[in-house]
């Protein structure tokens, strides 16, 4: 999805590694990883495709407990429970912002984890109203998406701009 900034870096390890074996981990570490959790039986994620057949977006979504970064985050207030599922990422390729790929992702991460029988779907979105956030603090997605697919926000926010919502599926 780029040659820069995190999503050159990061290929969706950054919840899927505990903090220190993130900052240990290279570039070339976390692509393996990738491309390891793409052979697995349940995707690790979704992808989104422009018109031109191109890829424009990715989002991540998988059990919670594959992700042990949640587990001991200050952004996340519930435990893990049978079936719940986290969507914990977005990233949309520069010049395909702002079209509505986010959407799109996020109605097929649904998808993918009803398919896979996840009974909750749970993330931790930006509250774009609260502040103007940078494209890369964005990488949890903006709350109204979550909101106009049926998400519902629960509990005190941990942030005033981070909510944590949830779709019973």
């Amino acid at each position: 999805m780029g040659t820069r900034g995190d999503p050159a870096r990061c290929w969706c390890q950054w919840f899927r590694l505990r903090n220190a074996d993130f900052r240990t981990a290279s570039v070339a570490d976390n692509r393996a990883a990738l491309r390891l959790q793409v052979e697995d039986p349940v995707a690790p994620g979704v992808i989104g495709y422009d018109d031109g057949g191109e890829p424009a977006g990715w989002c991540a979504v998988a059990p919670r407990r594959v992700y042990p970064r949640l587990a001991t985050s200050t952004l996340v207030t519930s435990s893990d429970e049978d079936g719940l599922w986290s969507v914990t990422c977005f990233v949309v390729r520069t010049g395909a912002r702002r079209q509505g790929v986010a959407t799109v992702l996020l109605d097929g991460a649904i998808e993918l984890a009803r398919r896979q029988g996840a009974r909750t779907l749970e993330a931790y979105p930006v509250d774009v109203t609260v502040k103007k956030p940078t494209s890369s603090e964005l990488f949890h997605g903006p709350l109204p998406v979550f909101l106009r697919a049926g998400f519902v926000e629960t509990g005190p926010r941990p942030k005033p701009t981070r909510a944590i919502v949830r779709l019973e599926l």
